[in-house]
């Protein structure tokens, strides 16, 4: 359920408002009832909140939700407003989640946001979700995916400066990151995935004009390696050009080479339409693509579209065949 004082649980009661999304799974919100039934006021909602404890006590029916109830939180929760309580139960919430994903119960986790300094106020010293997923499930390979309509990169490096990130990137971790995402995306049902690698510098160095050989030294290595294992990649290309490729479709999934590269695109195309999916986990978990907006948490306002997606795109990463 996220952050409970943000718009986690109005943006958790409009996605499952959605007809369309009890037709593609069976959902459970992990979090707080009482919270969720204090959101049905702010988003005029007329579902049906169901406290259960365990799973099989769920019923499955478009007018209700099955809220699995941790039962942390007051009643009267301070809105829009960062505090220990909320950051302690969030975390408490991706805790319960990952053990239910982890014992097969559950199929797949989607996130509603969380607020970074509530989360260490609540002793939980995470830089976010992904952090705390790959904690508790013992990975550490992983990456960040972000999918918008016709369009999925994938990170070599993230919340980093720009220097820093050039030193961070390396033939293996440019090697491992492809590898994800190929193996990613051949779970999720398309086979042999077309990979674009995105150069560091302008014109992918145009062979040395542009930078200190970035792209020979640390991204050429990895794509041969990749080649000769039989994955479908291809790079360094010009990030200028090789987005519009990716869109236009001749591409399944991009890697960028740091945070902007692969985030500007991606928010170009909808704000409101892109989801955050971490990869390399041995659980499948995807995101919002937008923070808690404490701003206008209890207003109703706050757009579920991101969120609709992200279930969405969770549903699409089951392996084919799942019942």
């Amino acid at each position: 359920m996220g952050d409970s004082a943000g718009v986690g649980p109005e943006i958790i009661l409009k996605s499952l408002g959605h007809a369309e999304i009890h037709d593609i799974c069976c959902p459970i919100v992990i979090g707080d009832a009482k919270i969720l039934e204090r959101a049905k006021a702010f988003i005029h909602s007329d579902l049906e909140i169901r406290s259960i404890s365990t799973l099989n006590q769920a019923e499955f029916s478009p007018n209700g939700i099955n809220c699995y109830d941790l039962d942390l939180l007051p009643k009267h929760l301070p809105i829009g407003q960062v505090s220990a309580e909320s950051g302690h139960a969030a975390y408490k919430f991706v805790e319960k989640a990952v053990k239910l994903a982890l014992n097969k119960e559950i199929d797949a986790i989607c996130t509603a946001p969380l607020n970074k300094e509530a989360l260490h106020k609540g002793g939980h010293t995470y830089p976010g979700h992904t952090e705390i997923l790959a904690d508790l499930t013992n990975t550490e390979d992983f990456s960040m995916m972000l999918s918008a309509p016709n369009l999925r990169v994938i990170h070599v490096t993230t919340h980093v400066g720009i220097i820093d990130a050039i030193k961070m990137i390396n033939p293996q971790r440019v090697y491992e990151v492809i590898r994800l995402a190929n193996e990613t995306l051949t779970r999720a049902g398309i086979e042999q995935p077309k990979i674009a690698v995105c150069g560091i510098n302008p014109h992918a160095g145009e062979n040395g004009l542009f930078g200190y050989g970035e792209e020979e030294e640390k991204i050429i290595p990895a794509v041969k390696k990749a080649q000769a294992e039989g994955i479908d990649v291809e790079g360094p290309l010009p990030a200028d050009t090789l987005f519009f490729r990716a869109v236009r479709g001749d591409f399944d999934v991009v890697v960028a080479m740091y945070h902007d590269q692969g985030h500007g695109p991606v928010k170009v195309l909808g704000l409101d339409a892109g989801v955050n999916i971490t990869v390399g986990l041995p659980i499948i978990r995807t995101s919002v693509d937008h923070g808690t907006a404490f701003d206008i948490a209890g207003t109703g306002i706050a757009d579920e579209r991101s969120l609709v997606e992200a279930i969405r795109q969770a549903v699409g990463l089951v392996p084919k065949g799942k019942e």
